[in-house]
């Protein structure tokens, strides 16, 4: 375990890259870091138990980030340990799989200022998948300002391409991934800020989101329309949610356990499908559901 620098003053940024035997990928993004134009920030790098060669390549960059290894924890985990270490009044999120173009950085912070109501914001993105250039399906465009209900689907928000305030992330408790989720943490999270405040959107192509190779969390975690359920279901027992938002939720819960409960009895999972089929009725009914009264 190594490097931990010593700021005597604090940095406007602080960036976080989770990894885990992503050791040449790893590199690469934090390569992409290092080159930016603003020069304003701290690096942090939280390796969550990499079993590959990731310390002994970031090894070399002694001196121009912060490493800290943990045990196997989780991505939530391994950003949630970079936030408690992070020093910058905005944080920028990598995965350790995408890149950041040169201004990345610079252009969020010159919008950032020119926007002093924005708390966050995110820019659009190029897509890799296997080495060749992909176009998003319109159902992935990336809306902006109120982005709730768009959000309510499928995740809208990209951690590669938003800067937030760290301040922002305070209001939402320790620990704002939430690692009991071991998929659809962003979904999650993003919810929890967009049910409160604006997302901002440049409308240029500032990271370069690599797909396709095995270790995606999208491609090696099965059903990951549970998890979007669960975060729905913490979300609507909040107290955070309006009326109108929790009514939209509550009609998103429906219909992901409608689609989701389906699957499960075309493939022979009676009771798992009857299960997330009744799962909306029976949150309707429970005492402890404060969404209860406008969604029955």
């Amino acid at each position: 375990m190594f490097i931990f620098l010593i700021n005597f003053m604090s940095p406007l940024i602080s960036v976080i890259i989770p990894t885990y035997n992503r050791a040449p990928l790893v590199v690469e993004a934090v390569d992409s870091v290092l080159a930016q134009s603003c020069r304003d920030f701290e690096l942090i790098v939280i390796d969550d138990g990499s079993t590959d060669d990731t310390e002994a390549r970031l090894a070399l960059l002694r001196g121009r980030l912060h490493y800290l290894r943990q045990e196997r924890s989780g991505v939530s985990a391994a950003r949630n340990r970079g936030l408690a270490l992070a020093s910058g009044e905005w944080v920028a999120f990598l995965d350790s799989d995408d890149l950041w173009l040169p201004r990345k950085l610079e252009l969020q912070t010159d919008f950032l200022a020119r926007h002093p109501e924005a708390e966050i914001c995110q820019t659009e993105e190029i897509w890799i998948r296997n080495g060749r250039r992909v176009n998003p399906r319109l159902r992935h465009a990336k809306p902006a300002g109120d982005i709730f209900e768009p959000s309510l689907a499928l995740c809208l928000v990209s951690p590669s391409a938003v800067m937030l305030r760290k301040s922002l992330l305070a209001t939402l408790g320790p620990g704002p991934f939430d690692p009991q989720l071991p998929a659809c943490e962003d979904y999650d999270l993003w919810l929890r800020i967009a049910c409160r405040k604006p997302v901002f959107l440049i409308e240029e192509a500032l990271v370069i989101k690599r797909g396709g190779h095995a270790d995606q969390l999208s491609r090696s975690t099965p059903a990951l329309d549970r998890y979007r359920i669960q975060a729905l279901i913490k979300l609507l027992q909040s107290d955070e949610l309006s009326a109108g938002q929790s009514a939209a939720a509550f009609r998103e819960l429906e219909r992901k356990c409608r689609i989701y409960g389906q699957g499960c009895l075309k493939r022979g999972k009676t009771e798992e499908g009857e299960y997330y089929l009744g799962l909306p009725g029976r949150l309707a009914g429970s005492s402890n559901a404060g969404f209860k009264a406008e969604n029955q």
